[in-house]
């Protein structure tokens, strides 16, 4: 394929812009070669500069559950739009999304929305410290929260050390509150509680994580999580961004069965617009600011196009049959990716839920990120560009989930797999 003008397009950002993106993965680091930049898109497919199509499977890393330009969030974007952007005061569209969210998500009593997912844990975050005075924070290696400072810590040497930060500009301080444990090991979680029983405001996790590939709890793992922060008086919470409204109508919460304190939410709920929300027992909720005394606020807070844009996704997502289809054609791809590997004889393991999928070349079972690091990024690195050149637009790195959407078909997935089976013949022929 041509990318000439992707290629130019990145020369000039890298004049411009740090690495020439405005989110890291963005610049195919993880993949090598020239990131591809696209003009526009609609139901499951992109264009890029070029002209060239592609399937999508990244759907702007979770966001397009609807598909591109879906009708009715665009005439929504758009009705509102004419209206006026932004007010800085409140619209009673803001209700109508709360209570859309509250009835959709088994957990939510109230809810608070903000303009991203790292802000919506950022807030989350102060509200369990401030609710119950306490400091600590226990997060879990490979889970990702966004770039709050607390957040960006990684496991130290052994399970109840310190965390380092995995990026300089964290002090020390925030360190020595974070506490990172390998998921899926309740021993290691339980451990930590006996050592700090007082000390530990809250345990934060992705119930199914997508930010190191998609990765699974074991059996009995979320519900232990619940039962240890109930005796210990710490707060649950589950980041929700990626799988909130993704894999069922509730989140993992409802498909899994465990109820968390407090829920952050992103990317589905806005549609496709930036937007970040986080809710969940009304006692909590009550401690933030005008009510309580833990202050948050946002001048994009509840923007109208956002809210706009969720309404009109959640009233879509709530129609009969939407989750089943998501269901079918998440199934549909995976095994169809399955067969293809295991037919061509690469090793590998693979996951999905709903519309939410991912792959891993690595012969041995992922549980957690030391497991998810075995896998051949390099192979896929080869893979992702082959597939890129047969109009299949997958994520660039080996540690990202994928994502379909109700705009996928059964015929574009089958063009994929048939592209997955192309691209790996000619990978071993020319090996």
């Amino acid at each position: 394929m041509n990318r000439a003008r992707s290629t130019a397009a990145f020369s000039r950002a890298r004049a411009l812009i740090p690495g020439g993106v405005n989110s890291p993965v963005r610049a195919f680091k993880g993949v090598g070669g020239t990131p591809v930049f696209m003009r526009s898109a609609s139901g499951c497919r992109l264009t890029d500069l070029d002209g060239n199509e592609y399937i999508d499977y990244v759907m702007s890393w979770g966001p397009l559950i609807l598909g591109h330009a879906h009708p009715a969030v665009v005439e929504a974007v758009r009705r509102e739009a004419v209206l006026g952007t932004s007010f800085g005061a409140p619209t009673e569209a803001e209700s109508e999304l709360a209570e859309l969210v509250i009835e959709m998500v088994p957990s939510i009593d109230r809810v608070r929305f903000c303009s991203s997912g790292t802000e919506a844990t950022m807030s989350a975050l102060r509200l369990a410290r401030g609710f119950t005075q306490r400091d600590k924070v226990i997060k879990f290696a490979g889970c990702y929260h966004g770039h709050g400072d607390s957040f960006l810590i990684s496991a130290g040497s052994g399970a109840l050390t310190l965390g380092v930060p995995d990026s300089p500009g964290i002090t020390s301080g925030t360190a020595r509150d974070t506490i990172a444990l390998p998921y899926n090991d309740v021993a290691a979680l339980e451990a930590t509680f006996a050592a700090e029983p007082d000390t530990i405001a809250c345990v934060f996790i992705e119930p199914y994580v997508g930010n190191m590939g998609l990765v699974l709890p074991q059996p009995g793992y979320l519900a232990a999580l619940r039962e240890l922060c109930t005796r210990y008086g710490a707060l649950l919470i589950f980041d929700e961004v990626m799988t909130g409204f993704r894999v069922a109508p509730g989140g993992v919460q409802e498909r899994e069965g465990v109820r968390p304190d407090l829920t952050t939410l992103g990317k589905i709920i806005g549609g496709g617009l930036p937007v970040g929300a986080f809710g969940g027992r009304e006692d909590i909720m009550n401690e933030l600011a005008p009510v309580g005394a833990v202050y948050q606020a946002g001048t994009l807070s509840g923007n109208p196009l956002a809210m706009a844009a969720g309404i009109a996704t959640l009233k879509t997502l709530r129609e009969p049959g939407v989750y089943e289809r998501l269901d079918a054609l998440g199934a549909r791809f995976t095994e169809g990716l399955d067969d293809v590997f295991t037919r061509q004889g690469v090793a590998h393991q693979s996951n999905q839920r709903g519309s939410m999928t991912g792959f891993f070349f690595t012969a041995q079972p992922v549980t957690d990120l030391a497991s998810a690091k075995t896998s051949d990024a390099a192979f896929y690195a080869r893979f992702f560009h082959a597939m890129l050149d047969r109009g299949v637009y997958l994520a660039p790195s080996q540690f990202e989930a994928g994502f379909l959407s109700l705009a996928h078909d059964e015929a574009a997935i089958d063009e994929t797999i048939a592209a997955a089976e192309n691209a790996l013949v000619t990978l071993f022929a020319t090996a």
